[in-house]
């Protein structure tokens, strides 16, 4: 989340608008003076990035004829008034009405400080809830979307976008909740193969002795229980994409069978002697090193190279820390509308422990608690602490990791909000020059990949 620092301070005693512009200013904030509430009003957008204070009394336009003016232009600006005494029921009824806060003369410097950090993070919010609506709202083409602005999603969504249309069989390659089943919809959506048949089966879940039947289809009585023509998998997807999810759990006596129809593309349904010729996509998807199975044993190494025709690799989490916010937002925008929930948008804290957690059950984590969130409010515990719990999937680290993984975010952080600027990161995280590269290298980040 980037960093605010602009202050818009209107009030018609000059003394006083210099001597709270030097307060401020000590702050590290970037203040701009006004004598008249009329003047500062086209100083205001829906993007503008800052918070006013403004006094209620004052000559012309006073705060409150302000106020209204200000949340035509944006509802959410933060607003702050200043009040005299006899001002305090009529600043009450302006807060309600929608102004952020106001502060009571006299008041100390660091009240005034304090209660413009805050307004400052909450607009920071805000902007940020817009950018990545604009950006998901980018992403709202037909057919499923891939969400991401890491190298890594780019790189993934390019690559899905010159195969699309090949026709070549692919492997997805990624940890249990990363996506595999989204990226081969995906894939199919953005073919020529959209208006066929998307078939998804996971080969882990079903039975060694039923896996053939439902892949390839049977006759009438080609054994016990068959009492009917049945078509399989294969035949269903025709014209289409076939999903073999969890293709590592599929014995090794059907693998070979699934060679031979990659190999001449055509199938036999069990108890026929008629081949059935078949124009369909196959994509494979595992969560395991299907080369490593092959090496050991448990997994056709003639199979593995068929299937690894063009492989498509999705990261983990944790590794896409940058998307996580994004993400996080667009489950957050799907929830509120398939529960008719008002959606609920997170406070900093709670975006830095996202950007903490490992999520070692990755997106499918991450979406889980974000319904949770919008179903439960305030009462969904999501603390840095509740997730480092292992609550999720009794993930437990020591004191070392837990630091190496907070570090690392913080950095990260940095990075993309200063864009890549070594000297911005610098003083944001107020580290030597050689701390930083050094741990930047210890985590494996480069300046370059945030530009």
């Amino acid at each position: 989340m980037n960093t605010l620092n602009n202050v818009l301070f209107i009030d018609d005693e000059k003394h006083i608008r210099l001597a709270n512009k030097q307060t401020l200013e000590l702050a590290d904030l970037h203040v701009s003076c006004h004598d008249c509430a009329e003047d500062a009003l086209p100083l205001l957008s829906t993007e503008w990035p800052g918070v006013v204070i403004c006094d209620i009394r004052l000559p012309e336009m006073d705060g409150l004829a302000f106020l209204v003016r200000a949340q035509k232009i944006d509802p959410h600006l933060p607003v702050i008034l200043i009040t005299g005494h006899g001002d305090v029921s009529t600043a009450v009824q302006a807060m309600r009405d929608g102004a952020y806060d106001f502060i009571e003369k006299p008041y100390s410097a660091e009240r005034l400080v304090k209660t413009v950090q805050r307004a400052l993070e909450k607009r920071a919010l805000t902007l940020e809830n817009r950018s990545l609506r604009r950006e998901l709202e980018a992403h709202s083409a037909p057919g499923p979307r891939i969400i991401g602005q890491t190298p890594a999603m780019e790189h993934l969504r390019a690559t899905i976008g010159q195969v699309a249309d090949t026709g070549a069989d692919v492997l997805i390659l990624g940890e249990t909740g990363t996506g595999k089943e989204l990226v081969a919809r995906s894939l199919h959506e953005h073919s020529k193969r959209r208006t066929r048949n998307f078939v998804a089966v996971n080969c882990g879940a079903v039975s060694e002795t039923m896996i053939e039947s439902e892949l390839f289809g049977h006759e009438a009585g080609a054994f016990t229980d068959a009492r009917a023509l049945r078509i399989g998998k294969f035949e269903y997807a025709n014209g289409g994409t076939l999903l073999l999810d969890e293709i590592e759990s599929m014995p090794l006596r059907v693998q070979i069978h699934l060679l031979r129809v990659l190999q001449e593309r055509s199938v036999e349904r069990l108890g026929s002697n008629e081949l059935i010729s078949l124009d369909l996509r196959i994509a494979a998807a595992s969560k395991v090193d299907l080369k490593q199975l092959a090496d050991a044993g448990v997994f056709r190494e003639d199979l593995y190279y068929r299937l690894n025709v063009v492989c498509l690799k999705i990261p983990p989490l944790r590794e896409r820390r940058e998307d996580i916010s994004l993400l996080f937002h667009h489950f957050l925008l799907v929830a509120g509308h398939r529960y008719q929930q008002e959606v609920p948008f997170p406070e900093a804290t709670q975006i830095n422990a996202l950007m903490a957690y490992p999520w070692p059950g990755n997106v499918r984590e991450l979406r889980n608690l974000a319904e949770r969130y919008v179903l439960l409010g305030s009462q969904c515990d999501w603390s840095l602490e509740k997730l480092l719990s292992g609550t999720e999937k009794g993930y437990n680290r020591n004191l070392q990791q837990q630091v190496d993984c907070f570090e690392r975010s913080l950095i990260e952080q940095a990075l993309a909000a200063s864009n890549g600027s070594i000297k911005d990161v610098m003083v944001s995280l107020a580290i030597p020059r050689k701390t930083l590269y050094d741990k930047m290298r210890k985590h494996g980040l480069e300046k370059s990949n945030y530009k």
